[in-house]
């Protein structure tokens, strides 16, 4: 058997076997761990460095088995790993992946066997997450953040623009050659002030305030007086140190805190950027209601948030497992139904789903040109987690699997009365 394996390519063996889980034709080019190569040429090349990748898909033959076989390296791309993801979730459109027949299924085994790929299931990568209990309590919650957002403040800052956004920015002139992240998430802080309808001596919330982004920028630029919360310790810091270093620690209040611990007096507007998605679904009328309450009268609440098909609302497996657990998401009509459930009236959605291609894409090539550094601050498979997450996460917008969308709502008084502008012109504009 061994003879066997040393005098036949491997590369020919895996094409074959790899075509018969498809149900068609590789549309990649392979070259395996003996340095053969089958497949079609002039794309990028799914590069089998070890038989433990095939054996993490036999055992999980989806995205997460692809997944695990990549961030740990035995898996890797040889040119563009955004183009070499979309040919393959065009064979998931397709539908023909895992239509195997009995003859095919015998064939396999005999193929496994011969390439040595059968044995136990390969330990998982100790980057995923780990949780126990209950899915969205509070501990859970906390648990859920500290795993993405606790892994370090370092990191992040490479991977991040000095505004330190995460989440899309707002590309006002993305064609103008010296645009780049940093504007536009300095114009996406800006746009969400305008819809706000920040002035100086406001009290402003944001609910999961990050690193501080639209904190910082609010207070500096507008004069408000700002409280963020977070679940992150490392945020929390992060943010007060900044705060200090801007000059407007006076005006700036962050605070380790779960949005349903809230309890003061309502504020003058409300911003959640991107934190609804880990709220779960059971939980989300509650954070309405919360987002509600914490808002006087004709108050606006801005809320930034992704959006995915009535069925498949989860961020995915491979997502799931190392960016965002316990993720959720739905259509964006149900979110503003919920919101309004909750008695506010919402006013204006503005989809910005190609903006998130863009900025992933940024973030993308942020990566690639600081990797020696990530992979010193963070580890290799880490590394490997973030090019993955930003190339799929890029392609999933741009294919329009994902959404995401800017939902301004007012808090009516009570005879009904928003005080809103009469225009959209007036609460939309840059300035």
């Amino acid at each position: 058997m061994l003879g066997v394996l040393r005098t036949t390519p491997v590369a020919p063996m895996l094409v074959d076997l790899v075509e018969r889980v498809l149900g068609g034709p590789l549309p990649v080019r392979v070259r395996a761990w003996d340095g053969s190569e089958a497949g079609p040429s002039g794309g990028p090349v799914a590069v089998v460095r070890d038989r433990r990748a095939l054996r993490r898909l036999l055992w999980d033959p989806n995205e997460l088995g692809l997944a695990r076989a990549y961030v740990t390296g035995e898996l890797d791309v040889d040119g563009d790993l955004g183009e070499a993801l979309a040919a393959f979730w065009a064979l998931t459109r397709a539908g023909t992946i895992g239509r195997v027949s009995n003859r095919d299924k015998v064939a396999l085994v005999g193929a496994g066997i011969r390439l040595g790929l059968l044995g136990p299931r390969p330990a998982r990568p100790t980057e995923e997450a780990r949780l126990s209990g209950r899915k969205h309590t509070k501990q859970r919650d906390r648990d859920a953040i500290s795993h993405h957002y606790d892994m370090s403040n370092a990191f992040y800052e490479q991977v991040l623009e000095p505004n330190m956004a995460y989440s899309c920015g707002y590309w006002a002139e993305p064609d103008r050659p010296d645009y780049t992240v940093e504007d536009a998430q300095r114009d996406k802080l800006e746009l969400v002030c305008v819809k706000l309808g920040l002035r100086p001596g406001m009290r402003v919330l944001d609910v999961g305030c990050g690193w501080g982004a639209l904190v910082i920028h609010a207070a500096k630029q507008h004069g408000v007086r700002i409280t963020g919360i977070t679940l992150s310790r490392e945020q929390r810091d992060f943010v007060r140190a900044r705060a200090i270093a801007e000059g407007v620690a006076d005006r700036v209040d962050v605070r380790l805190q779960d949005y349903r611990e809230l309890d003061e007096d309502p504020f003058d507007a409300v911003a959640s950027l991107e934190m609804g998605e880990h709220v779960g679904a059971e939980n989300y009328p509650e954070y309405a209601a919360t987002l509600h309450r914490m808002l006087k009268p004709q108050s606006r609440l801005l809320l930034q948030q992704m959006s995915r098909g009535a069925v498949a609302q989860g961020g995915g497996a491979f997502i799931e497992t190392y960016i965002a657990p316990d993720m959720n998401m739905r259509p964006v009509g149900q979110t503003v139904d919920l919101i309004e459930q909750a008695g506010l009236e919402v006013r204006d959605v503005e989809a910005l789903r190609e903006h998130y291609v863009w900025t992933c894409r940024a973030w993308g090539r942020t990566i690639e040109s600081r990797w020696d550094k990530l992979v010193e601050i963070a580890g290799e498979t880490t590394a490997r987690v973030w090019r993955l997450y930003m190339a799929g996460s890029a392609l999933a917008f741009a294919e329009n699997r994902v959404g995401v969308h800017q939902i301004l709502a007012v808090r009516p008084t009570a005879a009904g009365t928003a005080g809103f502008p009469r225009t959209r012109a007036e609460f939309v504009r840059l300035p």
